[in-house]
């Protein structure tokens, strides 16, 4: 395939999970109108359970079958390829079929260890909410390993369209249903959480509608180039999924980074809580604000920052392997240079407007606002983790991003509970920063132990970039005192929005104009816009 085509078919997968994962982010806000702390709080018991079991199940197939198909593909060995997905069709049904029944058999005897007596919950609401979403283990690993399938035939189209119909599909069930169950029926909050949960089976069935479209669309294609099979290798199934399983393992660690720190939080914030002194209402508010409605805001920033840093990783990948050394660390100095430029600010910003940014997005919440200012930092090691996790699959040392997390997890286990007994909620989010920050520092010191990178014009920039982030957030407080006496955030979501707006604008215009008059902006990103063009070396 063409060089053109391989970078078309990128941009549309590139794009269809974009656009995926912003609807992911926008439904949170008519959804929280919808059902509140309560409903958010029933709804994330359910899909941490549901992403972490989901996320064993499929075994990180998208991308381990699609490069073990591309592999035997480029040898021109197509019946290798088309064996396991023939295969892998049957095995994807099978842990589907195991772990369905796992969670949904298993969700009573996991209820009372999620949340307390005194919980606004009962058991059986968090029982049923946990038997919903476990419907779409049936069909997800199946999709998973089909979207593979295409992605090894550098076929991007099926997974773009099918990630975005599957997402529009679960979100317009997710709130048509919320909404007839609240408003038409008056129906009870677990059972519109209930329905909101069984969005997800709803979704995958559009998602697997539509890839099964495309394989008989592309069907003559495929048996085409079967035909064209040499026939040389004769791989056995035996030898297939170890080299399977040495592919998945590591993306199989990165999906489940975020889902096993929400799932130390599930089993117990609750229960440190209660021995903390805090009721179940209390309590459950605060785990909903933590797990479901603050990480949506600041997923945000994450989300931004990464996908500008991650375009440089194939160059990163094709300098290594050429051992092309000078090259290398200039590109892993820019990634990381970008990362934290566009990462920081928007993290710190978030943190300093965490009031007015939860008011403007939710409803007007103190304990929101509160938890959201200590909630937001702790992105900036989330999405170095993203990065650094990404380049150490780059230089073929995926194996550290295991230990790294495996560090970060152990840490949160570790330090969750006492923390929430010394300082509340906030012991959580603190238990998760430390976490995330020890496996970001493992992963660095990978990184420097095989590729030899030196961190000091990292550093530099960095500290420059917190002396005009000090300068900024002086500049959005100063903005903030002023607006609140003529608009108090706390009176309504338009006030938040103008307060946010405004704060932010300011913000981020003293940042970018100190940027550019200390030509960090050149040095990051160069002549890429007219007002830079400017000549710095650098």
């Amino acid at each position: 395939m063409s060089t053109s085509n391989i970078l078309r078919g990128t941009f549309i997968l590139t794009l269809g999970t974009m656009i995926s994962r912003v609807l992911g982010l926008v439904y949170i806000f008519p959804f929280y109108t919808l059902v509140g702390n309560d409903g958010g709080e029933l709804y994330t018991y359910a899909y941490v359970l549901y992403s972490v079991v989901l996320s064993i199940a499929t075994l990180g197939v998208p991308l381990a079958v699609s490069k073990f198909v591309a592999k035997y593909n480029a040898l021109e060995e197509y019946a290798v390829g088309r064996k396991l997905f023939r295969s892998g069709i049957l095995l994807m049904s099978l842990t589907g079929v195991v772990s369905f029944l796992a969670l949904y058999l298993l969700a009573p005897v996991l209820s009372p260890f999620i949340i307390e007596a005194d919980s606004v919950h009962s058991y059986e609401d968090v029982t049923l909410v946990i038997r919903m979403v476990s419907f779409a283990l049936l069909l997800v690993p199946i999709m998973s390993l089909i979207r593979g399938f295409f992605q090894g035939h550098e076929s991007m189209g099926p997974t773009a369209v099918s990630q975005v119909v599957e997402q529009i599909a679960r979100i317009i069930f997710l709130l048509g249903s919320v909404y007839i169950v609240i408003n038409v029926t008056d129906g009870s909050l677990p059972t519109a959480i209930g329905y909101a949960t069984f969005a997800a089976f709803i979704g995958a069935v559009a998602g697997l509608l539509i890839l099964v479209w495309y394989w008989f669309k592309r069907k003559s294609h495929l048996d085409t180039l079967l035909e064209q099979d040499k026939g040389k290798l004769e791989v056995s199934y035996e030898d297939m999924y170890k080299e399977l399983l040495l592919y998945a393992a590591p993306f199989v660690f990165v999906g489940l980074a975020m889902p096993l720190f929400q799932l130390v939080d599930t089993f117990s914030f609750n229960k440190a809580m209660a021995q903390a002194g805090f009721d179940g209402n209390f309590s459950g508010n605060a785990f909903a604000i933590i797990n479901t409605y603050g990480q949506k805001l600041v997923i945000i920033p994450v989300t931004l920052a990464t996908a500008f840093a991650l375009s440089l990783l194939p160059a990163i990948t094709k300098s290594f392997i050429n051992n092309e050394q000078v090259v290398l660390q200039k590109q892993l100095s820019k990634t990381f240079q970008i990362l934290l430029f566009l990462t920081i600010p928007a993290c710190i910003g978030l943190s300093v407007l965490g009031g007015p940014a939860y008011a403007a997005f939710y409803n007007y919440d103190e304990l929101g606002g509160y938890l959201l200012t200590w909630f937001a930092p702790t992105a900036i090691p989330l999405a170095i983790f993203t990065v650094t996790a990404s380049v150490l699959q780059g230089i073929n040392q995926q194996k550290h991003t295991v230990y790294g997390l495996a560090m970060g997890i152990g840490l949160k286990l570790i330090l969750n509970y006492p923390l929430i007994l010394l300082m509340g909620a906030e012991g959580s989010i603190v238990a998760t920063a430390v976490g995330y920050t020890v496996s970001v520092a493992y992963n660095l010191l990978a990184i420097k132990k095989y590729t030899d990178f030196n961190f000091s014009i990292v550093l530099r920039r960095t500290l420059l970039m917190l002396i005009f982030n000090v300068i900024m957030v002086g500049a959005v407080l100063l903005v903030l005192q002023l607006l609140q006496g003529y608009v108090p955030y706390s009176e309504g979501r338009l006030q938040a929005i103008i307060v946010v707006f405004v704060s932010a604008v300011v913000g981020a215009g003293v940042y970018f104009f100190l940027s550019y008059r200390s030509n960090l902006l050149m040095y990051l990103f160069g002549n890429r816009f007219s007002f830079l063009n400017r000549k710095v070396n650098e």
